[in-house]
């Protein structure tokens, strides 16, 4: 019999990620790199362990191949116990004719039978494509607290990017009163982080509601939040504070990954866990120079590196010069190359004198401009240019 758990924790992780183009061809988006040794997926799963939580359900639907072998038996976070652990939770065909999952809630209610097995008290629901901090034990303890039914993470955002975002009207003691999905003129800056503790009974209770509604598109923001406001179930807003990105688009990926070499930017990495290969450390060759960049194991530096992230097995060869960019693992630039604003994907190989992106005073149109992109294992032959903004998913040749 499986022990009991107060605090189950249940992180969606089967999105497509199509804003991200080429870098999520073949992985799903939490499994993109970032920050020079992690995915994206080691923040909520650190989060978890951190704060006390050893039973982490990953529900995966898209491309889910690399990241289920990545996740594996969760030991990188602590996460390999007997009872408990991280569980890879995929879409399978029941009695019932279940499918794919066809939105947030109900990938949770087609797994509710997992939920089940740890009688818990509370669930808390994360996205897998968030860059932060958080400790998800004083969330749940501020749930506790309030006897709330819901509790959403929230944060202050500037009024000009509010219309992006969910946003939460609250009432001075923080209980909220109305929903408004990404409004044209919102009412408020609270902003939702897509991050929720749920009491289970009673949410258990509403995705069953939700799955029998022909009607509903089976999410949580559009369908299941507001069906328990308008049921009278007190909700409220956690406020956070602290750093946290969605990195759902190439710009806030690359924005988020330059962050880390910013001083002014308090993203502390210190015990967010990874599944790192096992390389000698890098090395600088006489040729080599390095400015305010993160370098990774098993590099070869003989170019010019300034304000960039390298993932581990990069190899840059002579008088090659990157700048403010991102090398996915595996990376060849050869002699000569230029690589500025842009990401490239793994396994790639940028040729001798080829010019990859530009700087944005380079350009006379600053609409222009944009981060360039390079998909995972092409090769961008010898002396061929390619545009800033551009998004490449095969190989080019001059």
């Amino acid at each position: 019999m499986i022990p009991k758990k107060e605090v189950v924790a249940m992180l969606l992780a089967g999105g497509q990620g199509s804003r991200l183009g080429v870098l999520t061809k073949k992985i799903a988006k939490p499994a993109v790199p970032f920050g020079g040794k992690y995915r994206i997926i080691d923040f909520p799963l650190s989060n978890c362990i951190n704060s006390g939580i050893e039973a982490v359900g990953v529900l995966t639907q898209y491309q889910p191949l690399e990241l289920n072998e990545y996740v594996g038996n969760g030991q990188p976070w602590d996460l390999d116990g007997i009872h408990s652990g991280v569980t890879c939770l995929q879409p399978y065909e029941s009695k019932e004719g279940s499918d794919w999952y066809s939105g947030t809630a109900n990938a949770i209610y087609q797994n509710i039978g997992f939920v089940d097995r740890y009688d818990p008290d509370y669930i808390v629901v994360l996205s897998g494509d968030h860059i932060y901090k958080m400790d998800y034990a004083a969330m749940v303890d501020y749930h506790k607290e309030n006897n709330a039914a819901c509790t959403i993470a929230a944060m202050d955002v500037p009024m000009d990017e509010a219309s992006r975002f969910g946003i939460l009207n609250t009432n001075e003691d923080n209980t909220i009163y109305e929903f408004e999905e990404k409004p044209e003129h919102p009412k408020s800056t609270n902003a939702s982080m897509g991050i929720y503790v749920f009491t289970w009974k009673t949410v258990r209770s509403y995705l069953i509601k939700d799955a029998q509604n022909p009607d509903s598109h089976n999410d949580f923001g559009k369908d299941v939040l507001p069906l328990m406001l308008d049921s009278g179930e007190k909700m409220i807003a956690y406020p956070f504070e602290g750093y946290w990105k969605d990195v759902g688009t190439i710009d806030s990926l690359w924005e988020a990954n330059m962050d880390l070499l910013d001083p002014k930017v308090q993203l502390d990495l210190k015990n967010i866990y990874s599944r790192n290969p096992m390389m000698p450390p890098h090395h600088i060759g006489d040729t080599g120079e390095i400015q305010n960049s993160m370098v990774s194991d098993g590099c070869n530096i003989d170019g010019k590196l300034e304000f960039s992230i390298i993932f581990p097995g990069v190899i840059i060869g002579k008088d090659a010069v990157i700048n403010s960019s991102i090398l996915f693992p595996g990376v060849v630039i050869e002699d000569g190359a230029h690589v500025e604003f842009s990401i490239i994907a793994e396994n790639t190989t940028i040729g001798k004198n080829a010019k990859v992106g530009a700087a944005p005073t380079e350009m006379e149109n600053r609409d222009d401009w944009g981060i360039t992109v390079v998909g995972n294992g092409l090769k961008i032959g010898e002396g061929v240019t390619v545009p800033c903004k551009a998004m490449i998913d095969q190989d080019m040749e001059v």
